[in-house]
C-alpha cells in the first residue's frame, strides 16, 4: 500500500531534504510540504494523511503541540508521526504522545527509510486486521468467569507468571490476571505501542520513564531486558539517545 505523507519543518534545507527522501521512497506519496505546523494542521482536515515527518521546534504551534492536537482528536492511530529534530532531549516527550519514531538530525536516507518502513508495516497490520480495528483502543481479557475491557492507554506493562499473565494498569486500577500465554496477549496489542523486552515482560513504550544498559524503569518498577530481546531493546534505546 502507498502511504500519504507530509513534511513539516521551518528550516528550508531540512524541509527540502526530507521531502526529497519522501519522493524517492516508492511506497510514500508526498501530499504536501509545510514550513509551519498551522498550515500542516489545515492539510490534515482536508485529506487523509497517514504519516507526518514533523520537526519539533517551530514558531507559533510547535511539533509537540501539533502531536497533542492529533492525539486528543483521537486520530493518532490513523495518522502516525515521525519526529525529526536536532535535539535529543525531546525523545521521551515524543514517545509520550505516541510518536512512531524519532529521527535525530542530521540523518541519512537509510535512517529515514527505516522509519518509513516501520510506518508501512504498521498500516499493513491495520489493513490486514480490517478497517474497523484501526480505531480500537482496547481489548477484552477473560478473567475468572467474565470478560474485562482493558484500555491500552491504562496498561503500564504485562508480566508472565507461570501459566498466568498479569496486566499491570495505571494506579489506582488493579492488575488484571488471566489464564493465558504472554504470546497470546502480545498478538492483541498494537505493535507500535508495546514492546516485548523479556520472555516474561512486555512494556508500554509511552510509560517508560528511563532506560539503562540492561533494564527499563516504569515508575518504581525496574524490568530487566532478556538476552533474546537485546535487539528490540537496542531499537528502543536508539530512540532515546
Amino acid at each position: 500500500m502507498k502511504l500519504n505523507c507530509i513534511t513539516v519543518d521551518d528550516e528550508p534545507l531540512a524541509l527540502n531534504l526530507i521531502s526529497a527522501f519522501s519522493e524517492q521512497t516508492p511506497f510514500l506519496e508526498l501530499k504536501g510540504r509545510f514550513g509551519n505546523a498551522v498550515e500542516a494542521l489545515q492539510a490534515l482536515h482536508e485529506q487523509t494523511i497517514h504519516l507526518i515527518f514533523l520537526d519539533i521546534q517551530m514558531p507559533d504551534l510547535n511539533g509537540m503541540e501539533l502531536a497533542r492536537v492529533i492525539s486528543q482528536a483521537g486520530a493518532s492511530l490513523q495518522t502516525r508521526i515521525v519526529f525529526t529534530t536536532a535535539y535529543n532531549q525531546f525523545a521521551v516527550e515524543g514517545y509520550k504522545v505516541d510518536a512512531l519514531d524519532y529521527l535525530l538530525k542530521p540523518f541519512g536516507y537509510d535512517e529515514f527509510l527505516r522509519a518509513a518502513t516501520k510506518a508501512k508495516r504498521y498500516f499493513e497490520v491495520l489493513q490486514d486486521n480490517g478497517a474497523g480495528d484501526a480505531t480500537e483502543n482496547y481489548m477484552f481479557i477473560k478473567s475468572d468467569y467474565k470478560h474485562i475491557r482493558v484500555d491500552f492507554d491504562s496498561v503500564t506493562h504485562i508480566e508472565s507468571v507461570k501459566d498466568y499473565v498479569k496486566i499491570h494498569l495505571m494506579p489506582p486500577l488493579s492488575p488484571v490476571v488471566t489464564l493465558s500465554s504472554l504470546k497470546s496477549i502480545e498478538e492483541k496489542l498494537p505493535a507500535a505501542r508495546f514492546l516485548r523486552i523479556h520472555r516474561s515482560f512486555i512494556v508500554a513504550v509511552s510509560k517508560v520513564d528511563s532506560v539503562s544498559k540492561n533494564a527499563v524503569q516504569l515508575g518504581l518498577v525496574e524490568i530487566p531486558v532478556g538476552e533474546l530481546y537485546k535487539e528490540a531493546f537496542k531499537t528502543l534505546l536508539a530512540r532515546w539517545m
